[in-house]
């Protein structure tokens, strides 16, 4: 009787234990402890934080560099701050574009998708919990990345002039610029995020998904120069037009379009006036498309080929 309890026992505890299913926490989890456990995570950290610091180091030998902050603080802050962060959103777009090629692709490139999902995991589960572990290391790296230029900017400023009084003495509406700066670096690594997403899903594969996202932004930019030379050849406004509904283009305007004018464009921009309405709309289009793409092929199609 008792070896008949046991084995009751034990086939109500493997059927339950069939019956579970990972929960989305624990798939966030799991995620995050991949990308921490890729060397190649924590060499991209490091490289993209010593871009960060390389600014710093050669403003130290600018001439002039002590009467600038003395005698016109807010605009040395504007310029320096507004590049500083142009680097932590360029390249820390790269970043996310190779983090995201890397937490996808490679499981459709080494098809351990297929253990993942006979384990009970849904495709859009799985899909979700990748964004998700991709969001909160993108939200890390913006917050260490802040951090990082704040402690550069404040020993450059204590030890060019003695103290951090210059700081001190900058405006509330300086403050609020650079709230909206950040938020404008927030927006493209988000739609980066979606567009990498939605190459590598569709490319299957680390390579084709790294190769596209990282040739996307590019291939944007200099794609004005060719609507530029299709202008001048056909003297057609078409051609022109057409680049304000350019992505990167866009993009790069963002945060001088938010401010009023108050920084500087940060690569090329579209070939026409934009405003910054019509480029949060750009953004959204662009970042639904990317997100409809990648949801539709992730729940549609088969992985088993």
């Amino acid at each position: 009787m008792s070896a008949t309890t046991t084995s009751t026992s034990t086939t109500i505890s493997e059927q339950h234990q069939h019956s579970m299913r990972p929960s989305f926490p624990g798939l966030v989890r799991g995620e995050l402890l991949k990308i921490s456990r890729q060397w190649s995570t924590w060499i991209m950290a490091i490289l993209l934080f010593g871009i960060i610091c390389l600014p710093y180091l050669l403003q130290w030998t600018v001439p002039g560099i002590k009467d600038a902050l003395l005698h016109q603080s807010s605009h040395f802050f504007y310029s320096r701050i507004e590049a500083n962060l142009a680097i932590l959103r360029v390249f820390g777009g790269f970043f996310l574009i190779i983090l995201t090629a890397s937490v996808i692709g490679l499981e459709y490139q080494l098809g351990t998708i297929r253990i993942i999902l006979a384990r009970g995991v849904g495709r859009l589960q799985l899909l979700a919990a990748k964004l998700s572990a991709i969001v909160l290391v993108a939200l890390v790296l913006l917050g260490a990345g802040l951090l990082l230029n704040a402690i550069l900017i404040s020993l450059l400023v204590s030890l060019v002039t003695g103290n951090l009084n210059v700081i001190q003495s900058l405006s509330a509406s300086f403050w609020a610029d650079m709230r909206v700066f950040v938020l404008s670096i927030m927006l493209s690594m988000g739609v980066t995020i979606l567009m990498a997403t939605a190459m590598s899903v569709i490319g299957r594969s680390l390579t084709i998904g790294l190769s596209a996202a990282l040739i996307w932004f590019p291939a944007d930019n200099i794609g004005t120069i060719f609507m530029t030379l299709a202008y001048r050849l056909t003297n057609n406004n078409f051609w022109l037009n057409i680049t304000a509904y350019f992505l990167g283009p866009n993009i790069n305007v963002l945060s001088k379009n938010l401010l009023m004018g108050d920084v500087n464009d940060v690569g090329p921009g579209p070939l026409v006036q934009v405003n910054s309405t019509h480029i949060l709309l750009v953004i959204l289009v662009y970042a639904l498309i990317f997100l409809v793409t990648a949801v539709i092929l992730t729940w549609r199609k088969d992985v088993k080929e």
